[in-house]
């Protein structure tokens, strides 16, 4: 895949890895690092250094946030923000192991996909979407899984 600068809804990659990186600021104070922005795919990164609970692991909120922050990078990649924003209806996740090191996830949604989710919220206002998550130790031992109900809402008409 190539890395384009801009992506083909105008947002700098630069400026889609800042939305991702900083915009929420507990995602900025836990380091969070978007290391693949594509449209359709997004790959992500929570340091073990200042994420750690008590025993030493990652501490189970950031475990979480690892894995709801892709469904808005999804959204930042792939879709027009300023007709968009998406949101988290729900989200299960398992835990499967103790997290002792940096924590990767990446996830992908097809062109297809997009097009469909695109589609529907320019009818109906609103898209729901799923996304399956596995979030991986540096080791690619999977730590916990989740799965997320997601909407792509328009912004409201002034």
């Amino acid at each position: 895949m190539t890395r384009q600068e801009t992506f083909p809804n105008g947002i700098s990659r630069t400026f889609a890895k800042t939305l991702t990186e900083e915009k929420i600021e507990f995602v900025a104070r836990m380091g969070l690092v978007a290391e693949l922005l594509a449209p359709g795919h997004v790959r992500l990164r929570a340091p073990l250094d200042g994420n750690q609970n008590h025993l030493g692991t990652m501490y189970a909120g950031a475990l979480f946030t690892l894995a709801e922050i892709p469904g808005g990078a999804l959204a930042i990649t792939s879709f027009d923000v300023a007709r968009f924003y998406p949101i988290v209806k729900s989200m299960t996740v398992d835990f499967l192991r103790p997290a002792t090191t940096d924590i990767t996830v990446e996830l992908t949604i097809t062109a297809d996909e997009i097009a469909r989710i695109e589609t529907e919220a320019n009818t109906a206002g609103k898209s729901t979407f799923l996304l399956r998550a596995e979030l991986k130790d540096t080791t690619g031992q999977v730590v916990m899984t989740s799965l997320g109900d997601y909407q792509l809402r328009t912004w409201a008409k002034p």
